[in-house]
């Protein structure tokens, strides 16, 4: 059978474009059938399917037959057969039986798009997502989360880990050298579950099915294809970028997936394309019809819009999650002629495609520059093609650009004289017409085992409730957990001994402890004294928890040092730190200049100048006492660095830091840098190391992260408010876990947050910025007109509005309770003659919410 579409967009790709009619089918949830049998399940499914105008393919058919029947499956089929049609049957088949099932993927893009896909087919309700970052209806029967997640949910709880159903997603990613023991620990920890493993470039899997059929005890069906239903055809282009952009315009070859390997390309090649005619004015009226009332309120986010209306989109992991979203929804609709993207989008992010262009077939992958392996390239290439709409997918590489120009010159019959081209790039690595054609010939290669052992794995299984006793108790299971992994003998005997050292490590700083039970037995647990989430996520998260034990908590300084630790052993986001370096450098030059210094002493003293790092001395001293300790830590070096700390101090919101150092273009790794210190903050410093102004500093994050953006969390009950009755929408079950009036350690230091936020838009005389850090009441809304009125008397007196450190002390804001869920607030404005009796009065009232994602502190009044 083939795939026919009747009047719809294809099932796994919900792409509606403007002139089309889809279906509309009522929710998965509603087609539960009365019987739990197999068989009732399958028919539901297929009726359901069919309701949309699609019949199955024959490799569909028997995957889903294998899946009914409670076998694994590994499912490997090219980019566009409809793997996520067979993987949406085993989370309702999960449904039917009363189950819950977890969707898995690399990326955090992948799992908040499939988020919002499996809330269109199951209702918002019944759908959560869990990536690190974020944390939507945790407890819903159908979860999306990235890979990491289920692996450490599998370390904690065992094959007691409440999972009966996993999908993998892009499954070849279990040979990725860095992360792919997160593809491997659930199949080694969840004997009970049923796995469904897909990829587009699996290769070579006979050994995992093997070692999952021992592991299980069930039959793992392998069920592949190479027939695309959208065919593939390749050219290899020697004209400029440029031109084979506008041919491939001319053609009707759009939408093009652009394929860069860095964000700066992206951006400088949606700049370049913008004075291209890539849309018509029709097309970009309905760009604007769709925007609708979007707001691109983020220092980049005047250029995304830019891009936007002119027909380009541009997605990478640089760019805030919200318009990564949007990118992907007007995509969907067919609005966007051009994508410029990094690789990642390769990784079954639905954007629909026609024609996939590589700008090279080289990348730096961390190391050094190499061309593409064969399943890097088969993955991004499978993009091209679009079910239902194309006969024909497009896959085009361009030549190195040194040979275009080359080329291009001696065409024209170019002089010797003639000016110099640029060279390619130090560390280039060319390819030719032969290199691509060796890339579409060649199959993926074959999986290997990444398994590995670090803190966090172990921490991770010590956190097991213990059965029996015995001084091997949770330890045992670790070594279990070595031996079952599908390494070879003798690498695990080298991981039985790393795991050994660890060991050692974990229970000198005391985070590990063996202690006796009630029988008098010894066991290993993980100290009780740590917070239930502790994590050592981090390579040197141990170095940071023994660092903290030396500092001072009585010590002025002792918040700010802990965040200068939290930092140092953090990835350094080089393109931020180089912008901090750039502008001490310009300040330096201009002083030196000013003071007549010679040139020559200007460059030495230049020489000298990188990014801020407080308390480098004592980081560097303290580590490489840790180093000596623990000849494990190999190669890892701490990287001292003040960008939390910076903003912290400095009482930056997130937009004033991303102007202050020219940042548009990497807000998106700002922003994932600040939830990493957040996170890091949050589950690594132990809780006795917290003092209150720690906890202020996490309210701080915790408010610009949630300032941010917030939209994923913003849909996602958009979507629940339009699927369930008024009723539904008010009752407890709908409500978030954590209620913050009954942690008022927390409510305090929020609503310090949010009023610092506030005061500090007041002293800068950002009062726009102002109306955004208060809960506005529609019939009492606080404009910044009326900002304006309220300070002006404050401002005739005392000139200034202090924003200082001391400004900010505890003592300046009151919280007062007035009832079960309300409380009073007062603010003090402070002045420069310290007088200090004007205040900043407002109320705040939980009553009906657990955790407002906004701002808490309703105002009421500004004056004395």
């Amino acid at each position: 059978m083939a795939l026919r579409v009747v009047n719809c967009v294809p099932f796994d790709s919900p792409m509606s474009l403007p002139d089309s009619s889809p279906v509309i089918r009522p929710s998965l949830s509603d087609r539960i059938p009365g019987g739990g049998s197999a068989d009732a399940i399958l028919d539901r499914f297929v009726e359901w399917v069919r309701e949309g105008g699609i019949e199955l393919y024959p490799v569909q058919e028997q995957a889903l037959l294998e899946l009914m029947a409670g076998q694994h499956l590994i499912l490997g089929t090219p980019t566009g057969s409809g793997k996520s049609l067979v993987a949406l049957g085993l989370h309702f088949k999960a449904m039917c039986e009363g189950q819950r099932s977890f969707y898995t993927s690399p990326i955090k893009a992948l799992a908040s798009q499939k988020f919002f896909s499996l809330c269109d087919d199951f209702g918002a309700d019944n759908v959560g997502m869990l990536t690190g970052d974020a944390s939507i209806n945790p407890a819903a029967p159908v979860i999306c989360c990235t890979a990491e997640v289920l692996a450490n949910m599998a370390l904690r709880q065992g094959a007691a880990t409440p999972v009966p159903y996993v999908i993998m997603d892009e499954f070849h990613y279990y040979a990725d050298v860095t992360r792919g023991v997160a593809w491997q620990i659930p199949l080694l920890e969840l004997p009970n579950c049923t796995f469904l493993l897909m990829s587009a470039t699996l290769g070579d899997t006979s050994e995992v099915q093997r070692m999952l059929r021992e592991r299980t005890g069930r039959e793992v069906a392998l069920v592949e294809s190479a027939e695309r239903p959208v065919p593939l055809d390749y050219e290899y282009r020697k004209t400029p970028l440029h031109e084979t952009i506008e041919e491939l315009l001319k053609q009707a070859k759009a939408p093009i997936y652009i394929v860069n390997f860095t964000q700066r390309e992206c951006a400088e090649r949606a700049q370049a394309l913008t004075s291209a005619n890539v849309c018509s004015r029709e097309e970009r009226s309905r760009i604007q019809e769709a925007l609708g009332g979007f707001q691109f309120d983020s220092p980049y986010g005047k250029e995304i819009g830019r891009f936007i209306r002119f027909g380009i989109g541009v997605h990478h992991a640089g760019l805030l999650p919200r318009y990564r979203r949007l990118v992907e929804q007007l995509s969907q609709r067919g609005l966007l002629k051009v994508i410029c993207g990094t690789d990642t989008l390769g990784v079954g992010v639905n954007i629909p495609i026609r024609t996939v262009l590589f700008s090279k077939l080289c990348k730096f992958d961390g190391e050094k520059v190499t061309l593409l392996s064969s399943r890097e390239f088969k993955q991004i290439a499978g993009r091209a093609g679009r079910k239902g709409y194309d006969d024909r997918g497009s896959v085009v590489s361009q030549a190195p650009e040194h040979m275009i120009e080359k080329r291009r010159a001696a065409a024209s019959g170019a002089k010797k004289r003639a000016a110099k081209k640029k060279p390619p790039e130090r560390g280039f690595v060319s390819w030719n017409r032969s290199t691509f054609e060796r890339l579409i010939a060649s199959a993926p290669e074959t999986l290997r085992s990444r398994f590995r052992v670090t803190h966090g794995t172990m921490v991770n299984v010590l956190q097991r409730e213990l059965e029996g006793g015995g001084v091997g108790g949770s330890y045992r299971a670790l070594v279990d957990l070595i031996g079952r992994s599908h390494e070879s003998e003798r690498s695990k005997a080298r991981l039985r001994r790393d795991a050994a050292v660890l060991f050692r490590a974990l229970r000198r700083a005391g985070i590990v402890e063996i202690v006796r039970d009630g029988a008098g037995k010894r066991r290993i647990r993980v100290s009780e004294a740590l917070q239930s989430d502790f994590s050592l996520h981090h390579t040197l998260s141990l170095y940071l928890v023994e660092a903290l034990s030396v500092l001072d908590p009585k010590s002025p300084e002792y918040a700010l040092e802990v965040l200068s630790l939290v930092e140092a052993i953090l990835e350094d986001p080089r393109p931020i730190l180089l912008a901090q370096q750039n502008k001490l450098r310009g300040e330096l030059v201009a002083k030196l200049k000013a003071e007549g210094v010679p040139y020559e002493e200007r460059m030495r003293q230049l020489d000298d100048v990188t990014h801020p790092k407080p308390g480098a001395e004592f980081i560097y001293a303290s580590f490489e006492i840790f180093a000596d300790a623990h000849p494990w830590v190999g190669a890892a070096s701490i990287r001292p660095k003040s960008i939390a700390r910076e903003i912290f101090e400095g009482y930056y919101g997130f937009d004033a830091y991303v102007r202050h150092y020219k940042l548009p273009r990497v807000e998106g790794l700002l922003l994932r840098y600040l939830n990493q210190t957040y996170t890091t903050l949050m589950q690594t410093v132990p809780e006795s190391a917290r003092t209150q102004e720690v906890y202020d500093m996490l309210a701080f994050f915790g408010a610009i992260l949630t300032r941010v953006d917030s939209s994923l969390l913003e849909e996602w009950e958009r979507l629940v408010r339009a699927g369930l009755s008024p009723e539904v929408q008010g009752t407890e079950e709908s409500r978030p876990d954590f209620d913050l009036a009954r942690q008022p350690r927390a409510l305090a230091a929020r609503v310090r947050a949010e009023l610092h936020r506030l005061l500090r838009a007041l002293a800068t005389g950002d009062l726009e910025e102002a109306e955004r850090c208060v809960r506005q009441d529609p019939h009492d809304f606080w404009s910044a007109e009326r900002f304006a009125r309220a300070l002006e008397p404050f401002f005739e007196d005392y000139g200034e509005l202090v924003f200082t450190p001391q400004a900010r002390q505890t003592h300046n804001t009151v919280l007062k309770s007035t009832g079960a869920r309300t409380w009073d607030v007062q603010q003090v404005l402070v002045d420069p003659e310290g007088d200090n009796l004007w205040c900043v009065q407002g109320a705040i009232d939980l009553e009906g919410e657990t955790s407002p994602t906004g701002p808490l502190v309703r105002l009421h009044r500004i004056g004395t």
